[in-house]
């Protein structure tokens, strides 16, 4: 795991393409023979799309929409987001979930609901490229390139660009 970032006259500068070079370093160490990929749409199914070609990996990765099970579903209504899209079998399927962003840990929930009415994995992780703590559920990831501190006010997601590289937006909410 990387040290904190600097920062540039008080701001947050993250280097998304360095940080996604240390999460492919520590998923190859999660990875199992029979570990299957899947991303939280959209930064976590981008990181699993280039992991899975990265690793060398075949088929597709899978992608796990938390639209149909977020608790503030009323307010936020349905998304636009890529839909649920799982090519392997998820009963008895080691599973490793990607993410960009783990923040409250509510999105994580969701998918995990999403992902149980598919079947029944063997056994779920979690890699994320940014654990910004600020956590409201116990959950935690098992790796994570990097921990940033990040006031409540500001929100931060992962973007890419037309030739696939990555890169950070903070904004203020």
């Amino acid at each position: 795991m990387s040290s904190p970032p600097p920062a540039a006259a008080g701001r947050l500068v993250l280097d998304a393409e360095a940080l996604y070079r240390e999460l492919l370093h520590g998923v190859r160490a999660l990875m199992a023979p029979a570990t299957r990929l899947a991303g939280i749409a959209s930064g976590g199914a981008w990181l699993a799309e280039r992991l899975q070609k990265d690793l060398g990996l075949p088929g597709a990765p899978g992608v796990l929409s938390s639209a149909l099970h977020r608790d503030d579903f009323a307010q936020r209504g349905l998304s636009a987001s890529a839909q649920t899209t799982l090519p392997f079998d998820v009963e008895g399927a080691d599973i490793l979930l990607l993410d960009d962003v783990l923040y409250t840990g509510r999105t994580l929930r969701a998918v995990l609901n999403e992902l149980f009415d598919y079947g029944r994995p063997a056994r779920v992780r979690l890699a994320v490229l940014v654990d910004r703590g600020g956590r409201e559920l116990p959950v935690q990831a098992d790796f994570a390139a990097a921990r940033v501190a990040l006031p409540p006010t500001q929100s931060l997601a992962l973007a890419r660009d037309a030739q696939g590289q990555f890169h950070f937006q903070i904004e203020e909410a």
